[in-house]
């Protein structure tokens, strides 16, 4: 089993997502609130084998998308899901959904699909 990324600006959102992601068979969910955060922890980062970002992290902040550019500049190789609650004409999510090899999930996600992730998850730790 592996260990999950969770790039969520909501504090509640992001405790709940771990939860789920954990009964769904996650080794460990490292979970941040903020880019700036993620960096800090880099090699537990990339040493995750799925990273779901959230693809808008509040006004003037770095998004999911710059969390995105940096794992991959650093050689990431995990599975990048974006999670979005805006609507698919927001620049930031159509520029999601542009990226090749990455899944775009809408919130809010259901619970059995978090845990299907975490299942699915690649075996780096």
């Amino acid at each position: 089993m592996s260990r999950i990324v969770v790039l969520e600006d909501d504090p509640d959102l992001r405790d709940l997502l771990c939860i789920l992601l954990r009964r769904g068979g996650a080794a460990d969910c490292l979970a941040f609130g903020s880019v700036d955060d993620l960096k800090k922890r880099e090699g537990d980062v990339l040493g995750s084998g799925l990273a779901l970002l959230d693809v808008n992290l509040g006004p003037g902040r770095p998004s999911g998308l710059d969390a995105f550019h940096w794992l991959k500049e650093r050689g990431f190789g995990g599975e990048v899901i974006f999670l979005t609650g805006h609507a698919s004409f927001n620049p930031l999510v159509k520029a999601a959904f542009e990226l090749p090899n990455v899944r775009v999930l809408e919130k809010p996600v259901d619970a059995r699909i978090l845990q299907a992730l975490a299942k699915g998850a690649g075996g780096k730790q």
